[in-house]
């Protein structure tokens, strides 16, 4: 019986010594995770350049190529570089989100480029973004392990554009190697993002001002709602100038001149180059809007009538004082130009036109030159720069582009016919006949250029704009126009 009453003690002292040591190891592990989270949180909260922005991720798309045939508006191909050795592909390298020292989660690191499209050259970075402007370096430094890896990008949207200096974008190592180059410490930490993008190229060409700049940064730029910063390469101050009111509604900071910048600046997001959907438009769907909506380029001639305070969004009814609709039409100075400007006004005239007769000029206000445009319900010229205008029409108004001889329908129609269809406005074509063009008199009727077009595109580029685009004025024939003139007042008459 004593050995019995033995037992039963020896295991309560275990048991009550067992829990005792339960619960100081369930203490001393709660004391040792409180004390890790404490010293983690001061950590986060002193790490530098973590800043945020509200401005939404949006996933890298394919870019939808341009037409290899497209003109410059003015019938001048610009020489192409030779293509460089590039990594190419897109490559996005993710890290789990952390919170930064206001509780937001900023976005992941990441960088995704696309260097083989057909067009244009880009990159997106997410993270820890550092730029160098005079080192032309854009440097993503990852906070989880990530391969080095290195993009050479042309931040103009024609890739090969001759001219434009390629920018260095570059994730790190984590850690880096003690021989790679570092970008340095923050000198500049800006909350919003950045659009870096370059000049030079064909810029200065109207036609080209537009297609290959303002429509491509109306995409990149416009979801942020102006809350976005351009860091500009190849820095042309006059074009800013000319072009301040849609810069100063796309963004609300002051441009960075990129070439003389030497500071570090530093941003959570940021987007190397600019990607031409197509020639002067946009693909509905590849770039968002600030509410999120795809954009389109009617979303684009919306914002330009917005920023130029242009009072007409449609041509409205024809009313008792103003029966006619206004046709304008457009008379250049030099090649390309109506012989018989007069006789195609009577002819518009005839067909139930009220016409104004203009002509292009380079040092015109781009203000007074929107205005003029909207105050009209249909525009006419010969293939050129002079139709770009077409962006400050009122939706659903006329555009007539005669087509200079030389099978030049497949260009036209990329350049102008396609675009005007984007921006909701009615396009109608007429192609110009052999007996409507001067070559047809200062080459004769046996010359290659006007008896086989076919063997002249065959020859080349230089070939096609040489004859058809720089030695060429057209002389319409105005019975044959008519039908034309026609259409178009029917589709106004409809409105």
């Amino acid at each position: 019986m004593g050995g019995g009453e033995v037992k039963p003690a020896g295991k309560g002292i275990k048991s009550w010594v067992q829990r005792h040591l339960n619960v100081g190891f369930a203490v001393g592990f709660l004391l040792v995770l409180f004390t890790y989270l404490v010293v983690s949180q001061q950590f986060a909260a002193t790490t530098p350049n973590v800043v945020t922005t509200k401005a939404p991720r949006v996933a890298e798309k394919q870019a939808i190529g341009a037409s290899g045939d497209a003109d410059d508006g003015e019938g001048k191909r610009q020489p192409e570089a030779a293509a460089e050795d590039t990594t190419s592909g897109a490559v996005p390298t993710e890290e789990s989100p952390k919170r930064d020292d206001r509780g937001a989660t900023p976005p992941a690191d990441k960088v995704v480029c696309d260097t083989a499209g057909p067009v244009s050259e880009t990159c997106e970075l997410d993270g820890d973004v550092r730029t160098n402007g005079s080192a032309r370096s854009v440097t993503l430094v990852p906070a989880a392990p990530a391969e080095r890896r290195e993009w050479k990008v042309r931040p103009y949207s024609r890739r090969s554009m001759a001219g434009v200096d390629r920018v260095t974008v570059t994730r790190l190592a984590s850690p880096p190697a003690d021989d790679a180059p570092a970008p340095g410490p923050c000198t500049v930490t800006h909350d919003a993002p950045a659009v870096l993008f370059a000049l030079g190229g064909l810029t200065g060409n109207y036609w080209h001002d537009f297609s290959d700049v303002l429509v491509p940064l109306f995409a990149a730029s416009r979801r942020y709602g102006g809350d976005v910063l351009f860091l500009v390469a190849n820095t042309q101050p006059w074009w800013l100038a000319k072009y301040e009111a849609v810069l100063r509604r796309l963004s609300r900071h002051d441009a960075v001149d990129l070439d003389r910048d030497a500071r570090v600046r530093c941003f959570r997001r940021l987007a190397v180059g600019l990607r031409l959907h197509k020639e002067l438009s946009l693909v509905p769907g590849l770039a968002p809007g600030p509410d999120g909506r795809p954009l389109s380029m009617a979303d684009f001639t919306a914002f330009l009538r917005d920023t130029y305070a242009l009072p007409r969004a449609a041509p409205g009814p024809l009313l008792p004082d103003r029966p006619r609709p206004r046709l304008l039409l457009i008379h250049r100075g030099h090649y390309r130009r109506f012989v018989n400007v007069a006789e195609v006004r009577r002819a518009a005239e005839e067909a139930g036109f009220e016409v104004t007769v203009a002509s292009p000029r380079a040092d015109a206000p781009v203000a007074e030159t929107a205005r003029m445009v909207n105050a009209h319900d249909a525009l006419l010229g010969v293939h050129g720069a002079g139709l770009t205008n077409a962006v400050f029409l009122p939706a659903g108004a006329v555009v007539i582009q005669v087509v200079p001889y030389g099978r030049l329908e497949r260009m036209a129609r990329a350049d102008f016919g396609i675009p005007v269809a984007d921006m909701g406005l009615r396009y109608l074509e007429y192609s110009v006949a052999a007996e409507e063009s001067t070559l047809l008199e200062m080459l004769g009727p046996e010359h290659p250029v006007i008896k086989d077009p076919e063997a002249v595109h065959r020859a080349g580029w230089d070939k096609v704009a040489e004859y058809y685009l720089g030695k060429q004025d057209v002389r319409i024939d105005v019975k044959r126009f008519a039908p034309t003139l026609a259409q178009a007042i029917q589709h106004l008459r409809r409105q």
